[in-house]
């Protein structure tokens, strides 16, 4: 003999807020992932010789595109993370300005570091180095991605 059991109702088996399922830890698992081989990445262009990778005096055009990968992996495995702190709660207007700002510090980044590539630095195309003044925009980049992963924190409030 069969019994008919009802579905559950969708406010029944959704997960009061907070609470974290199965996609969000996916989701911030696969976002050390990507974090760490972001990190590792970054690592070989920016200092090869940590690896024993052979490095010549200044860095060209090959090691800035490792450097920017990494930074681009590094950068998304980050903000996976901290989406994934959010668990199912709705984002906060400040952590949507955040997940921008991230992007434009990688923009940022990605522009002053090519400078050279794009014609806007100061060695034409077959020579093109990270320069102070390119090193200085990645920087100022990276602070503005820092920026926008503090802003993406979900901050708790209290209730008064």
């Amino acid at each position: 003999m069969e019994q008919n059991c009802p579905a559950p109702t969708p406010e029944l088996s959704q997960k009061p807020n907070g609470q974290k399922n199965g996609s969000t830890t996916f989701r911030g698992r696969f976002g050390l992932t990507l974090l760490i081989i972001g990190f590792l990445i970054f690592i070989i262009g920016a200092k090869p010789e940590v690896f024993g990778l052979n490095r010549g005096v200044s860095i060209g055009f090959v090691q800035i595109i490792v450097i920017l990968l990494g930074l681009g992996i590094l950068t998304w495995g980050g903000a996976l993370v901290l989406l994934s702190l959010w668990g199912n709660t709705t984002k906060s207007l400040l952590a949507d300005f955040g997940t921008r700002t991230i992007a434009t510090g990688y923009v940022i980044c990605f522009f002053t570091a090519l400078a050279d590539a794009f014609g806007f630095g100061t060695n034409p195309m077959p020579n093109v180095f990270l320069g102070r003044l390119q090193s200085q925009g990645l920087i100022i980049g990276m602070v503005i991605i820092g920026a926008g992963f503090v802003m993406m924190l979900p901050f708790k409030h209290e209730q008064r």
